[in-house]
This record gives C-alpha cells, sequence and structure tokens, in this order.
C-alpha cells in the first residue's frame, strides 16, 4: 500500500522547500524528503558557513592593518579556531532549523526524514514506507568529487564539509584546485595564521575567467602570503611522519611540498547515485547530472530536478530561479526559462570577484563586434579610502545594439556592484542607462558611468 500525495520533494536545499510552500499553498498535499541537514548545502557546507568564515578571516587582516588606519591594538593579532568555528556552527544551526521548521508547519504537507529512492517513475520510497504522487521532484544538491589521486587512499583529506569541521590551525594547508571554493578557504586561512599552498594543474588560477582576472587574483592571495603553483602534474600524495608529503611536476618550484593538512577543491559531482533513477527512467549524463529541459523538466513526465542536481547553475541564486522556473510554469501558466536568466556569481575572496554576463573572452571568441573598458580601482576614491585598491572593473558592450554583454568587478563591493548590470541586462536596454544616471558619492557604483565613459573598440 502506497501513501498518496499530489507532488513529493526529495531534499531541501534552496529550490526545495519555496517549491513545497508554493504547492501547498495551492492546496496540494505535498510530502517533503530530506535524508540529513535540512536546508542543503548552502546553509551546511556551502555558501553560509564559507562565508561566515571568510568574514572571520576578513575581522583578523582588519586588525593587523589597524595601525593603517590610525587605530592601535595592544599586541598581536591572535584567532582562537574553536571560537571561529563556535560562531560559523551558531550561524549553520539557526539557518538549519529555520528552514526543517518552516516546513514543518506548512499546511497540507508530510515531512519525512531519511534516504528517499524511486521504485517507479511514480513512487518513492523511504524509511520502508512508499509515497505516490503524479509530480516528483528531486532536489538532492551535490557533494566534492574526490579525484583518483595516487596515495591518497593512504592519507587524510579534508573536503569543504569536512574542512568546515575542523577546529585547529593547520600548520601548513595543502589546497589541491586554485578556483573558487579553493580560493575562498586558501585565503581564510592564511589570514587565520596558517601556512598555505595551492596547487592548480591547469597555468594559471580560476582558468574559467579571463587571464587578467587570473592574474589579479593570483598577486591578490600571494600578497596575503599564498603560495600558488600552477601547472601541476603528475600529483601523488604520501605520508611522511605526521605530515602530508605531495609530489608534483610543475613548470618552476620544488618537486615537492609537505603539509600539515590536505584540502581537495577540484569540483562538485551530483547525488544522483543512490537514488534509483534506473527505476524511473530519467536520465543523466555522464557525469551523473539529470537531464532536464528549459523547464527542468526531466525526460519522464511529472518528474522535475532542481538545483545543483541538474547541471545548470552550480550556485545557490540558480536553485532558487530553478524553484521560480517551474513554479511559474507550474502555477503561475507563466513559461519562464532557464535560458532567459543572465549568468551572474561571485567569489569571495577578499576583495570579491563579481561577474555578469559573459567573459571579456567568450565576447572575442564569438566575434562580436563590441566596446570595452576597464578602470583599476586605484581610480576609484572609496576604494582608497577603505585602503582596499587590489584589482580593477570592466565592461564589454555590443557595438551595433549598445547593450552590455557582460562585466567584471575585482574590487571591494564587487560582488554587489556588478549587479548594477543585471537589470539593464535583462531589460535588453543600451548601457546609456547606467553611464547617464547619477550615483551616490563617495562609492564604488559611483564610477560605473566613468567606466563606460571609457569605451573603446574591443582589440
Amino acid at each position: 500500500m502506497s501513501t498518496p500525495f499530489d507532488a513529493i520533494i526529495i531534499g531541501t536545499g534552496q529550490s526545495g522547500p519555496s517549491l513545497a510552500e508554493r504547492l501547498a499553498q495551492t492546496g496540494q498535499r505535498v510530502a517533503v524528503i530530506e535524508r540529513k541537514h535540512f536546508g542543503g548545502t548552502c546553509v551546511n557546507s556551502g555558501c553560509i558557513p564559507t562565508k561566515a568564515l571568510v568574514a572571520s578571516a576578513h575581522a583578523a587582516q582588519i586588525a593587523r592593518r589597524a595601525g593603517d588606519f590610525g587605530v592601535a591594538i595592544g599586541g598581536p593579532v591572535t584567532v582562537d579556531m574553536k571560537r571561529v568555528l563556535e560562531r560559523k556552527d551558531a550561524i549553520v544551526a539557526k539557518g538549519r532549523g529555520g528552514v526543517r521548521s518552516w516546513m514543518e508547519r506548512l499546511p497540507n504537507s508530510a515531512v519525512y526524514v531519511g534516504h528517499a529512492r524511486f521504485e517507479s517513475p511514480r513512487t518513492v520510497r523511504v524509511n520502508g514506507e512508499l509515497l505516490e504522487a503524479d509530480r516528483i521532484i528531486i532536489n538532492t544538491g551535490g557533494r566534492a568529487f574526490v579525484p583518483p589521486m595516487p596515495g591518497l587512499d593512504a592519507v587524510p583529506y579534508l573536503t569543504n564539509s569536512s574542512m568546515l569541521e575542523l577546529d585547529v590551525l593547520p600548520e601548513h594547508l595543502l589546497v589541491v584546485g586554485g578556483s573558487y571554493i579553493g580560493l575562498e578557504f586558501a585565503q581564510a586561512y592564511r589570514r587565520f595564521g596558517a601556512r598555505v599552498t595551492v596547487v592548480e594543474m591547469a597555468d594559471r588560477l580560476i582558468p574559467r575567467e579571463d587571464p587578467d582576472v587570473s592574474q589579479a587574483v593570483r598577486e591578490i592571495v600571494e600578497a596575503d602570503g599564498v603560495e600558488v603553483r600552477l601547472d601541476a602534474t603528475c600529483i601523488s600524495v604520501e605520508r611522511q611522519g605526521n605530515a602530508i608529503s605531495m609530489g608534483l611536476t610543475c613548470g618552476e618550484g620544488a618537486p615537492r611540498v609537505t603539509g600539515s593538512h590536505l584540502l581537495l577543491a577540484v569540483g562538485r559531482r551530483p547525488n544522483t547515485d543512490d537514488l534509483g533513477l534506473d527505476r524511473a527512467g530519467v536520465e543523466t549524463d555522464a557525469k551523473g547530472y539529470i537531464r532536464v529541459d528549459d523547464q527542468c523538466r526531466t525526460n519522464v513526465a511529472g518528474i522535475w530536478a532542481m538545483g545543483d542536481v541538474n547541471g545548470r547553475g552550480a550556485f545557490t541564486h540558480t536553485s532558487y530561479n530553478d524553484f521560480e522556473i517551474v513554479a511559474a510554469n507550474l502555477i503561475d501558466n507563466d513559461p519562464r526559462r532557464i535560458s532567459d536568466r543572465i549568468p551572474c556569481y561571485a567569489m569571495f575572496i577578499d576583495p570579491p570577484l563579481g561577474r555578469v554576463g559573459k567573459t571579456e573572452q567568450e565576447v572575442r571568441d564569438a566575434g562580436t563586434r563590441a566596446l570595452f573598458a576597464k578602470l583599476p580601482m586605484t581610480s576609484v576614491k572609496r576604494a582608497r579610502l577603505r585602503g582596499e585598491t587590489h584589482g580593477f572593473m570592466k565592461v564589454t558592450v555590443d557595438a551595433a545594439t549598445k547593450r552590455i554583454l557582460g562585466a567584471a568587478i575585482l574590487g571591494d563591493g564587487g560582488d554587489e556592484v556588478v549587479q548594477a548590470f543585471l537589470g539593464v541586462m535583462a531589460a535588453g536596454a543600451p548601457y546609456t542607462v547606467i553611464s547617464r544616471g547619477m550615483y551616490i558619492h563617495p562609492t564604488v557604483a559611483e564610477y560605473l558611468p566613468t567606466l563606460l565613459g571609457d569605451l573603446e573598440p574591443l582589440a
């Protein structure tokens, strides 16, 4: 015998709970299933806890630089990692508990804590109970990818999740992966006082970004004392007493580096391998991501996949947008699509990188006749006042339509300021909507008209 519902939502990441609420508000009976921690990756092992650590690291750095601002602090700055972790844990617990209580208070709903597996396209079993619904939504997220590295099975290692439980300061943290996750941890732990080495297989950090962004980011983290090793091949690890010894072949530098802790930050993989998707007939790609169309529908009618698990975005905000798309189509008769959204994201090193639309290289590769401008943060008064002059802002514009194609701001407030472009881009309006505006002084945003006023043909 099965328990009937109108909809079953598997997973309580950023999109699942919001959709459960919308469906319940329409009078549908909804089953919400969560395997372990409510709130998904963002609340438990992603955005919220990592940015809590970044905030603590920023505070430590500001304290060290207090003398630059004429402020005297008695004695050296020290970091209590147990208190840092306690603060992070309190923030996580509040978010996790909030999502759970939200789901448990929903009308017309039932919450199940356990692992869900499909038994057919319309049935899911959890804790021995069979649930049935005409609509099933998968929101199971992802986890850290562990690469096949020689010697890894014989040494202890950390991922982004287990790193968040480390309440001691590593003597020397080895970070494999010089991209968004790895660099955020690297800078934070360097500022906490650890020696940090970042090992990246590509010839530059964050290789998905433009070369000038990669170089500027390298200069920022190296200025904090992070050691960067690029072009790393033949990476292997082994125990050396209580330490971890890593062998690597790089374009320059010693062939071996030894550290106390090892963090793997080389990507993510979807949580799809134990859902029984084969029993439902749901298709996945070669990496395990669930194939979806432009409205998050799988190949099986009545089954949707939202968030990281569908491979169409790797951020909390893309997951939430998946919810908005599914709700718009299911409930509001509004045909919203994934392809309508403008790519945007940030990397939360300090200062942060904010990105919207296409990279400069993508514009070049597309052969678009474009305009381009770049402004160093040293020219921005707000950045100078705050002593945060690293980085730059840049933008590309379609020469024919005057529409903004993409922008990047690496610098003080870049993660916030870059979003000023989004509304204009979504509206298909020309860049002059921004360039002719009046902005508050002294801010970073007031320099957007200055930036756009320097547009020249992209060489």
